[in-house]
């Protein structure tokens, strides 16, 4: 069987127009930018539900609309069912509740905070509780409920959120 010649830099290939083959590549390879943006996406999809206040509460149901959201992150104070108090996440004795009320006061712009409370603890205790906000600085005191509970008209009222 015969050999054939290849001829170098003949017809009938395709020919690459303006560019030699050793030259700098002047475009943009996007596919990591793209990767890596889609893995921070991943990463903050499934790190956002687990930023929001984790005390474990049974929550009052109401037919009061939600409040609107605003800029500055909201100051939690939680009433467990137990009877400890949690500023935030963090666990807080009685005795130091005000005194951290008044240097957290201090350092924030808004005097309004959120007041979550089990629906088993008895009212004179969030009351309390509500005096020591006050105490410390903080009169716009916002009750945090469930929605979907009863209105006063004896229907219950339909879930939009809490």
């Amino acid at each position: 069987m015969g050999g054939g010649v290849v001829k170098k830099g003949g017809g009938g290939g395709r020919r690459r127009r303006g560019r030699s083959s050793g030259g700098a590549m002047s475009e943009i390879n996007i596919t990591p930018f793209v990767d890596v943006m889609l893995v921070l996406l991943i990463i903050f999809m499934v790190a956002a539900p687990m930023m929001t206040v984790g005390v474990p509460l049974e929550l009052p149901k109401t037919a009061a609309n939600s409040v609107p959201t605003e800029q500055e992150e909201p100051l939690t104070i939680s009433l467990q069912i137990d009877g400890s108090v949690s500023m935030m996440n963090t666990p807080v004795a009685e005795d130091e509740l005000v005194a951290r009320l008044v240097a957290v006061s201090a350092e924030r712009d808004s005097d309004k905070v959120y007041l979550r409370a089990d629906g088993g603890i008895e009212y004179s205790r969030v009351v309390g509780v509500m005096g020591a906000l006050n105490a410390g600085g903080f009169t716009n005191i916002v009750l945090v409920t469930d929605t979907g509970g009863p209105s006063l008209s004896g229907a219950a009222a339909p879930q939009a959120g809490n």
